[in-house]
């Protein structure tokens, strides 16, 4: 029987004895790793008694094989065309190597990465948790780009994991309306935990449409931090879709920094048999006139649990925010399991700001009307399941909407 994370030498063996196998701190973020693993070894694993964690068991982590997965023999630039740039990560290898970057894309020098890194991990209130912090623990590399001010770019990142760790750093800076469409697939196809921290700032008129499209399978986690600051006048789109994870944790942190900037927010997570997907979004509007449109939807089979907690922050100081947030879930099980928890803390005056959320289960009056069509039952359960993603993936920028095949997505019913 496998010892559950609530106890707490259970919580902790495993994680000290990861700590003990990795090896030394080294490479452009050795001061980075030192500065994480100090703090794993002194922060405790996170556990069902913390609110943000009260939905969401760990235990799977404890029995996945965390050695860092030996470098992809495929890592550094793939086909690419005209004004698209893709690049294979794999957490070991340098991705940019032998790749002549287009115009407007620079690498950040050494100065710039000590200074720009974990600024919007501080500025969004996440630079200290722990998945973060595991993240500083075992990455070794980073991507860390500078898109110039007025520059368009397409850019697709892909990252496969077979089995072990596969840890990924980001570092995206957007000058002054620069226009960034960024795809980034994760695949994990064996036993292990793939680790993504992004940090991206927006400039003034920037704008970063980003889709996140990743499928794993029961013995595989995914815990992503995904850190974004936008100054006014940049807009924000940002879409993901997890799917077949044994356990998935994504958090969107947003923060306007001095309002007057625009943020779209899409989420969908696909779960079925025992999968846990959570998704803990934060938006903080530290100025006027914000905007934010955020839609998440989750599918849940079998024994299946999602999770979803969204947090929007409008102080006095962020007057004429408007804010809209949703929540929608669709059950395929009475064993399956829903928890949405919108949140809005307001303390301006003037501000148009609306939450909801809504668990509901395939309709039999729209099985009906399909079937007296001479559709037969699957396929009219399958056609209604694809609507109702289909308002998600349709934001997804195309080559990612092409990474989705729903109708080849078969959630476990055990």
């Amino acid at each position: 029987m496998t010892a559950s994370l609530s106890a707490p030498t259970s919580r902790t063996a495993w994680l000290e004895r990861w700590l003990s196998q990795l090896p030394a701190p080294s490479g452009p973020l050795a001061a980075v790793q030192e500065r994480g693993r100090e703090a794993l070894a002194q922060q405790p694993v996170p556990s069902s008694r913390q609110e943000e964690w009260r939905f969401t068991d760990l235990s799977l982590l404890q029995d996945l094989p965390l050695a860092q997965a030996a470098a992809a023999p495929s890592g550094g630039a793939m086909s690419s065309e005209a004004g698209v740039l893709r690049l294979q990560l794999d957490g070991r290898t340098d991705p940019l190597a032998g790749v002549e970057l287009p115009a407007g894309l620079q690498v950040l020098s050494d100065s710039e990465l000590a200074q720009g890194l974990g600024h919007t991990l501080a500025a969004t209130g996440c630079e200290h948790h722990w998945p973060v912090e595991l993240n500083h623990a075992s990455a070794g590399r980073v991507l860390a780009l500078r898109l110039a001010s007025r520059s368009k770019l397409k850019l697709e990142l892909h990252s496969t994991a077979q089995s072990g760790l596969l840890p990924l750093r980001l570092l995206l800076i957007l000058e002054e309306k620069a226009e960034l469409e960024l795809c980034q697939k994760i695949v994990a196809q064996g036993s292990g935990l793939i680790s993504l921290v992004l940090e991206a700032h927006l400039a003034r008129s920037a704008r970063l449409q980003h889709g996140l499209v990743a499928s794993g399978q029961a013995d595989a986690a995914l815990l992503a931090h995904l850190a974004i600051e936008q100054e006014p006048e940049s807009h924000l789109a940002l879409s993901s879709v997890t799917v077949g994870w044994g356990l998935a944790r994504l958090e969107p942190r947003l923060v306007q920094v001095d309002g007057q900037a625009s943020s779209t927010l899409r989420g969908l997570q696909l779960v079925g048999g025992r999968q846990i997907a959570d998704t803990h979004s934060h938006v903080s509007f530290a100025g006027p006139e914000g905007q934010l449109d955020q839609l998440h939807k989750a599918v849940a089979a079998g024994h299946g649990r999602s999770v979803f907690n969204g947090a929007v922050q409008v102080p006095r100081a962020a007057q004429r925010t408007n804010a809209a947030q949703l929540s929608r879930n669709l059950l395929l099980s009475d064993r399956a399991r829903i928890d949405t928890k919108p949140e809005l803390e307001i303390v301006a005056d003037d501000v148009k700001c609306a939450h909801g959320a809504t668990v509901s289960s395939l309709q039999t009056d729209e099985l009906f009307y399909l079937q007296s069509r001479g559709i037969d039952s699957d396929q009219a359960a399958g056609l209604l399941k694809r609507a109702f993603c289909e308002e998600v993936l349709r934001d997804l920028p195309p080559a990612a909407r092409a990474w989705c095949p729903i109708e080849q997505w078969q959630l476990e019913d055990a």
